[in-house]
C-alpha cells in the first residue's frame, strides 16, 4: 500500500510542477510548418527534381504509374496503385518503401538506388507531417529570383541593432527594462499584466527554471516566509552560481548542437564516438564559468587554431568533431562517396548557420535560396570551410605540434588500412588476385607507420597504444602468394611522409581513428578536428580513395542541382555576401573556420546576437519573441516585440555576450514572475498570450521530469562529469544531461517524451501527450524502482502522519491538508 500511495505522489511530480511552473493544454508549442519547409527545400525537392520528375512530372515525356511528384497536390493523390504517402507514417507510406526497394516491382528509381543518407531524409520528412510549399508542378528545379544584396541588407534580422526606450503609461509594475516594453504593447490592446506567482510557485519556477531540479520542502518554507526582492535576487545568484545551473542550461545547447555519441549506423567504417562526453562535459562546464558567448561559439568551431587556448578547450571542437557521418565503402564509386561528403559538409553548414545565424543557408545547395539573399556561392564558400576541416582524435596532455600531427594522420590512416585490408580478404568479390593485391599492399603500409610511429613509445606512451589498437589488421593468407604486387602510389593514397610536409592520408570514412562503441572511453583523448584538406581519389576504378591533406585548404566548386558530375565555378571560402562588411572571401592558407567565427561575431553580430537571446528567452517562457527560432530569414515570423529584442539583444553584446546577465535580466523582470492563471479578459483578446499577459504555462522535459523524480525519491546521483550512463538500466541515477545519446536509435524513455533527433539541428522540443506516457508512469521499472525508494525512506517516520507528511513534503512540496491526511 505505501508503495502504491508513493507511485500516486510521484505521479503528482507533473502536476505539482505545473502548478509551479504554470502549465496546462493551451501552452503546448505547435511543430513550427516553416521548420519543415526548409527541410522539404534542402533535403527533399533536391533529390525529386534530379531523380524523380524524368519519369513523375507534369514535364515528363511519359508519365509513369500515373504518379506525379512535381507538386504537394500530386504526391498527396497518389498514382495508379493509389496513395504513397501516409504523413507521419513512414511504415505506410508506399514512397518510403519503393525508396527502400522493399519490392523489386516498385523500386525506385529502378535505375540506381538512393544513397542510406537520402532514404533516411526521406523518412525524416514523412515523419515531420511531409511539409511542401510547392503549389503548382512546374517539373523543374525551382528557379531563384535574382539577388539584390542591397535590398536583401534591410531585412529587419539584418540590421544594426538599436537601443529604445519604452513609454508605458504606467511605471509601477515595471521591475526591469524588459517589463515596460512588454507593458507598452499591452496596454495597446487595453490589457493588464497578470498579478505575481505566489511564493511557493515563484521559487519552484525559479529552480526549475536555473537548475531543472525542485527546491527542498525548507527552502520553500524559508522562501514562503520572506518572499522580499532581497530574498529573491539572492536565490536567483545561488541558483546561477550552482553546478546545477550549467547542467541544465547546457542541455538546451546540446539541442541546438545536435549532439550524440555515435552515427545513425554503425558499421565497421563507421563506429561511435569514443570522447564524445568530455564535449558535453565542456559544454555544462563552460556555462557555468560564464564563457562570453561569442568566445563559447569560436572555441566549437576553432578552439585549436585560438591564440593561446588552453588544451582543455580542444573538447569543444567536438561540436564538429563528433558530428554525424554515414558509411562510405570504399567499392562505391567516387561520385556516391563525393556525395556522401557532401551531405556532411551540408549538415554542418545547416547546423552553424541555422543555430548561430538563424539562416536556412543549406537551402542554396542545389540552387540560389529561393527566399533569402543567399547565393549558391555563398553555400559553397562555407562548405569549404568545412571541405578543410578533418574530424581526428587530440590527446588530451600538451604535445608538440609537428608530433600531434603526425599522430592524427598516422591514426587515420592506420583505421584505414585496416578497414580496407580486412573489408578485401573477408569479401573480395570477382577480383580475387587484385583484393588481394591491395590487401597486402595495405598492410605493407601498416607496417611502415608502425616503424615511423615506434618513438612515440617514450615520450607519449598513450599515442602509441591508441594507434596499437587501431591496427586491426587481418591475419596472413595461407595460400601461395600471388604475382608481386604491381600498385601505384595513388592506389594508396601516397607514402606517408613525416607530418611537416604536409602528409597525404588516405581514409575513405574521414573517421578520425573512431572505433566501434564509444561513450565511455576515459583514455586521454578528445573527438576533434584539425584542418586538413579532403579529395575523394577515384584513380582505382575499384575502390575509391580519400586522400587528405595536412594544414592543406579546399575550395569547393558551385554544383548546379548539388550534382558532383557538374562542377561549376571554385567558389573561395568566406562568409555570407549579405552579412559581410567589406570582402567577404577568407584570405587564408587555414580551413577558414576562425575567420568564420570572427565574421560571425563582428560582421553579423546583430544577428548572431537576436537568435541566442531569441533561444534564451524561449527556453524561460516556452514561447520565442521569433516563432522560427532557426529561421530569421524572409520565410520566418517577424518577431512579437520587435523593439524589445533588439534592444535586449544590444544590452547582451554591452554586457560582455553574458548569458548569466541575460538570465538575471529576464527572471528579475515583473513579467516573469506572472501567475500563469488564465483571465477571460485577456483570452478573449490574446488566446496566445503573444502579448505575455501572463506566464506561459508550459511543461518539463524529460530530463527535468526524470531528475526531479529520482530526487524527490531521495535517489539522485548529483556527481558532475564523466562518461554517459545507460538510462536502459534500472541504476542509473544520475542527472539526465549525463545520458548516453545514440544517434542510431534514442533511449526509449527519452524518445517518449519528445527528444529531437540528434542527427540534426533542433530548435526546440515538441511537447506530445500519449497513452504510452502513462502507461511507462504507471508500469515502468524506474518509476516502480524510484516508489519502492520513495516508500523505503518514509517507513523510518515513527507513524502513519509522519509517513505521509514525509511523502508530501518530498513530492509536492508542502504538508498534506487534512482531508489528505484523512485519507
Amino acid at each position: 500500500m505505501q508503495k502504491a500511495f508513493a507511485i500516486i505522489l510521484i505521479a503528482l511530480i507533473s502536476s505539482a510542477v505545473a502548478h509551479a511552473a504554470g502549465t496546462d493544454d493551451a501552452g503546448k508549442r505547435p511543430v513550427v510548418l516553416k521548420e519543415g519547409i526548409a527541410f522539404f527545400e534542402t533535403h527533399i525537392r533536391p533529390v525529386l527534381v534530379e531523380r524523380c520528375y524524368e519519369c513523375h512530372s507534369s514535364q515528363a515525356k511519359k508519365l509513369k504509374g500515373k504518379l506525379l511528384l512535381d507538386s504537394q497536390r500530386g504526391i498527396a493523390k497518389g498514382g495508379a496503385s493509389g496513395p504513397v504517402l501516409v504523413s507521419g507514417d513512414v511504415e505506410k507510406s508506399a514512397l518510403i518503401a519503393a525508396l527502400r526497394w522493399t519490392d523489386p516491382d516498385m523500386a525506385m528509381p529502378p535505375d540506381k538506388k538512393l544513397s542510406p543518407q537520402q532514404i533516411e531524409k526521406f523518412e525524416q520528412w514523412v515523419k515531420m507531417g511531409a511539409p511542401d510549399p510547392r503549389t503548382e508542378a512546374t517539373g523543374k528545379a525551382a528557379v531563384a529570383k535574382s539577388i539584390d544584396l542591397d535590398a536583401g541588407r534591410k531585412w529587419w534580422s539584418f540590421l544594426p541593432l538599436i537601443q529604445s526606450e519604452p513609454r508605458p503609461k504606467q511605471t509601477a509594475w515595471a521591475r526591469k527594462k524588459i517589463d515596460s516594453f512588454v507593458l507598452q504593447e499591452l496596454e495597446g490592446k487595453n490589457l493588464t499584466p497578470s498579478k505575481p506567482a505566489d511564493p511557493r510557485t515563484l521559487i519552484q519556477r525559479m529552480y526549475l527554471d536555473l537548475t531543472g531540479l525542485r527546491p527542498t520542502y525548507a527552502q520553500v518554507e524559508e522562501f514562503v516566509k520572506d518572499p522580499s526582492d532581497t530574498a529573491y535576487a539572492k536565490i536567483v545568484e545561488e541558483l546561477l552560481a550552482s553546478p546545477q545551473y550549467g547542467q541544465r542550461w547546457g542541455r538546451y545547447w546540446l539541442d541546438v548542437a545536435r549532439y550524440g555519441e555515435d552515427n545513425p549506423t554503425n558499421e565497421a567504417s563507421n563506429p561511435g564516438y569514443q570522447f564524445a562526453w568530455r564535449y558535453r562535459d565542456w559544454v555544462i562546464q563552460a556555462i557555468n564559468k560564464d564563457v562570453p558567448y561569442n568566445q563559447f561559439v569560436t572555441l566549437q568551431l576553432a578552439a585549436d587554431l585560438v591564440p593561446g587556448a588552453p588544451r582543455s578547450d580542444l573538447a569543444a571542437t567536438g561540436f564538429l568533431g563528433a558530428g554525424p557521418v554515414y558509411h562510405k565503402d570504399g567499392r562505391l564509386s567516387k561520385d556516391v562517396v563525393e556525395n556522401v561528403y557532401m551531405d556532411e559538409w551540408d549538415e554542418r553548414v545547416d547546423t552553424v548557420t541555422r543555430g548561430v545565424l538563424g539562416l536556412t543557408v543549406a537551402c542554396a545547395r542545389c540552387h540560389d535560396h529561393k527566399f533569402d539573399p543567399i547565393s549558391t556561392r555563398d553555400y559553397y564558400s562555407l562548405a569549404g570551410i568545412f571541405a578543410s576541416t578533418t574530424p581526428a582524435p587530440r590527446p588530451t596532455v600538451d604535445v608538440d605540434t609537428e608530433t600531434e600531427t603526425k599522430f592524427m594522420a598516422a591514426s587515420q590512416r592506420i583505421f584505414y588500412l585496416s578497414y580496407r585490408a580486412n573489408l578485401l580478404k573477408d569479401d573480395p568479390g570477382s577480383k580475387r588476385t587484385e583484393a588481394r593485391l591491395k590487401v597486402e599492399a595495405s598492410v605493407v603500409d601498416l607496417n611502415k607507420i608502425e616503424a615511423e610511429t615506434a618513438s612515440l613509445k617514450e615520450k607519449y606512451p598513450d599515442l602509441l597504444n591508441y594507434l596499437q589498437r587501431l591496427d586491426r589488421r587481418p591475419a596472413p593468407y595461407n595460400d601461395p602468394k600471388p604475382a608481386p604486387p604491381v600498385v601505384k602510389p595513388t592506389d594508396l593514397g601516397g607514402e606517408t611522409p613525416p607530418a611537416a610536409k604536409s602528409p597525404v592520408v588516405a581514409n575513405n570514412n574521414n573517421n578520425g581513428g573512431r572505433r566501434r562503441g564509444g561513450g565511455n572511453n576515459t583514455d586521454p583523448f578528445y573527438n576533434a578536428v584539425y584542418d586538413a584538406g579532403l579529395w575523394v581519389n577515384g584513380s582505382d576504378p575499384d575502390f575509391t580513395m580519400l586522400d587528405i591533406k595536412p594544414g592543406e585548404a579546399r575550395d569547393l566548386r558551385v554544383l548546379p542541382g548539388g550534382n558532383v558530375a557538374k562542377p561549376g565555378d571554385v567558389a573561395p571560402r568566406g562568409f555570407p555576401s549579405v552579412l559581410a562588411k567589406g570582402d567577404a572571401a577568407f584570405h587564408t592558407k587555414a580551413s577558414g573556420r576562425l575567420e568564420l567565427s570572427e565574421k560571425i561575431f563582428t560582421d553579423a553580430a546583430p544577428l548572431a546576437a537576436r537568435v541566442i537571446v531569441n533561444r534564451v528567452w524561449a527556453w524561460h517562457f516556452g514561447k520565442p519573441l521569433v516563432d522560427t527560432q532557426s529561421d530569421f530569414g524572409v520565410q520566418g515570423e517577424k518577431p512579437t516585440h520587435p523593439q524589445l529584442l533588439d534592444d535586449l539583444a544590444a544590452r547582451f553584446i554591452a554586457s560582455g555576450w553574458s548569458l548569466k546577465w541575460l538570465h538575471r535580466e529576464i527572471v528579475l523582470s515583473a513579467t516573469w514572475r506572472q501567475a500563469s492563471t488564465p483571465r477571460a479578459d485577456a483570452l478573449k483578446a490574446d488566446p496566445a498570450n503573444r502579448l505575455l499577459w501572463r506566464m506561459n504555462p508550459r511543461r518539463l522535459d524529460i530530463e527535468a521530469y526524470r531528475d526531479c523524480i529520482l530526487q524527490a525519491a531521495g535517489t539522485l546521483d548529483m556527481a558532475l562529469s564523466g562518461p554517459s550512463i545507460d538510462l536502459g538500466r534500472g541504476n542509473s541515477t544520475r542527472r539526465t544531461v549525463y545520458a548516453r545519446i545514440t544517434r542510431g536509435r534514442v533511449s526509449n524513455m527519452l524518445a517518449l517524451y519528445g527528444f529531437p533527433e540528434p542527427t540534426m539541428h533542433s530548435p526546440g522540443r515538441e511537447t506530445t501527450t500519449t497513452p504510452l506516457q502513462q502507461l511507462f508512469i504507471l508500469n515502468s521499472p524506474f518509476i516502480q524502482d524510484q516508489a519502492k525508494a520513495l516508500a523505503e525512506r518514509v517507513a523510518k517516520e515513527p507513524d502513519g502522519e509522519a509517513k505521509v507528511r514525509d511523502l508530501y513534503r518530498s513530492v509536492v512540496l508542502r504538508d498534506p491538508t487534512g482531508h489528505e491526511l484523512a485519507l
